[in-house]
């Protein structure tokens, strides 16, 4: 592949970029065909991977340290191995690309702009684990990129990667585009498979609905994000030698970050995984606070991640034991520093706030989207998210008691680990999260006589005469 790449004005890669799966991104004359994509060497990776073992392929995954890049961060190809021994079902293969977690907008990029890269994947990760048919689960939102795919698709059959007997190996196999409703809820594994097969997305109890087990159909399924995907063909590109030894040695290989939100700079960028910290990112490459403001805080994995205060003191501590004072910005971007401060990674959607918003009136832009997302299966869930909701508004409206911001942390208390699925955690945690560390501001906005006054107009003409105005 030749790297003497031209990418369009405005849009060049940041100096600290390391560009692997946004190699073709914003590529000055470069476009989605196949053509153009076979032209910079696409497919041959696959046409080395077809004439190996798949019990090669996924070891050479496993070797690699490849983990998912969809939130979870699990090691792929240990997914791969959770197949049954001895399967006799139909194996599938699901590529998320659901993409609706808030402050995420990473996978679109690689859909609209290079989806060959993404098929070569697929097509490898089918072949790895037998799968001779998967599905790629797109929301209802990205119309245009669900062209795109099938056009790929299309042209992959035309030129014998996919079909009957992918360059006379005798392997099959068909992709189709599945689009979903735009619910937030699919972004879940198992729900999304409810919903490729037609019913409600409510997510399956695990166990013993572990989707490698027991999946589309009732047959061992492997679910992986779009990056994912991405980053295998990367492994079996390179090696897994030599990816395993770029980046953190507990997530190794690139990472793709979208920043979004009070920065001079905001937009998509890849990492080598850990090369950079937070501060980094924010002042270097993405031009610091907007004139005249200070960063006042960060969500680092998403809207479901816990925020972090940028003048939160945190303790870390050296290789010799001792024990550091670090802040927000100091820590490495990988997928396990930033847990060990209570927060993660998550799908890599880092949102920025500084000192002119409102952390009430931002929990409470969270509480409304996860309160009309919630798919109403769990009690907890379903009677907690609109609650939240009710209870954030009140005091918003500077109609809440102290007792309120209690609450609302109790609420979220509630909640969390209390679900099916991990829905429960992603509604519950921006709660604890904000009230806790921001709780001055919540208070702030309360009073304690708003304890007495009833909050709907049948309980105030009940009450109106036990309790006065202050």
């Amino acid at each position: 592949m030749s790297e003497n790449i031209k990418y369009l004005p405005g849009r060049e890669p940041h100096p600290r970029e390391t560009r692997r799966i946004y190699r073709n991104i914003n590529r000055v004359g470069y476009d989605p065909s196949i053509k153009c994509f076979m032209k910079d060497g696409g497919y041959e990776t696959l046409k080395k991977v077809i004439k190996m073992e798949p019990a090669d392929v996924i070891n050479e995954v496993k070797k690699s340290g490849l983990r998912g890049r969809g939130g979870a961060g699990f090691p792929t190809g240990v997914k791969w191995t959770f197949i049954p021994k001895g399967n006799t079902k139909p194996v599938y293969l699901v590529c998320n690309c659901d993409e609706s977690e808030p402050g995420t907008f990473k996978d679109r990029f690689i859909v609209h702009q290079d989806p060959h890269q993404l098929l070569e994947g697929m097509i490898i990760a089918c072949y790895a684990v037998q799968a001779h048919y998967a599905v790629f689960y797109i929301r209802e939102e990205f119309p245009e990129a669900a062209k795109i795919m099938s056009k790929a698709i299309e042209e992959a059959e035309a030129k014998g990667f996919l079909g009957k007997n992918i360059l006379k190996s005798g392997f099959d196999l068909q992709i189709i585009v599945h689009r979903g409703a735009g619910a937030y809820i699919c972004g879940e594994e198992t729900g999304l498979i409810n919903s490729i097969e037609g019913e409600r997305p409510y997510p399956r109890i695990k166990p013993p609905f572990f989707p490698a087990a027991i999946g589309l159909w009732g047959c061992p399924t492997i679910v992986n994000n779009v990056e994912s995907l991405c980053q295998v063909r990367q492994v079996m590109l390179r090696g897994a030698e030599a990816y395993a030894q770029e980046g953190a040695q507990r997530s190794p290989g690139t990472r793709i970050i979208g920043v979004s939100g009070d920065v001079k700079r905001p937009g998509v960028y890849e990492f080598v995984s850990g090369s950079i910290s937070y501060g980094e990112l924010l002042y270097e490459v993405c031009g610091g606070p907007k004139r005249g403001r200070k960063f006042k805080a960060i969500i680092p994995g998403g809207a479901s991640a816990k925020v972090m205060r940028c003048d939160e003191v945190l303790k870390d501590r050296n290789p010799d034991g001792s024990v550091k004072e670090i802040s927000v910005f100091d820590i490495p971007m990988d997928l396990d520093s930033i847990a060990r401060f209570g927060s993660m990674s998550g799908s890599g959607g880092v949102i920025v706030m500084d000192d002119t918003r409102s952390m009430p009136h931002i929990l409470n832009n969270l509480n409304r989207f996860f309160a009309w997302e919630s798919c109403g299966q769990c009690s907890p869930c379903r009677e907690g998210n609109p609650w939240m909701l009710k209870l954030s508004t009140r005091i918003c409206n500077g109609q809440g008691s102290p007792e309120d911001v209690d609450l609302l942390k109790d609420v979220a208390d509630n909640i969390c680990g209390r679900t099916v699925c991990a829905f429960g955690e992603a509604c519950s945690w921006p709660t604890q999260a904000f009230t806790t560390k921001f709780r001055d501001e919540f208070l702030a906005l309360t009073k304690p006589i708003n304890a007495l006054k009833p909050h709907s107009e049948e309980a105030a003409e009940a009450c109106k005469f036990l309790t006065r105005e202050d």
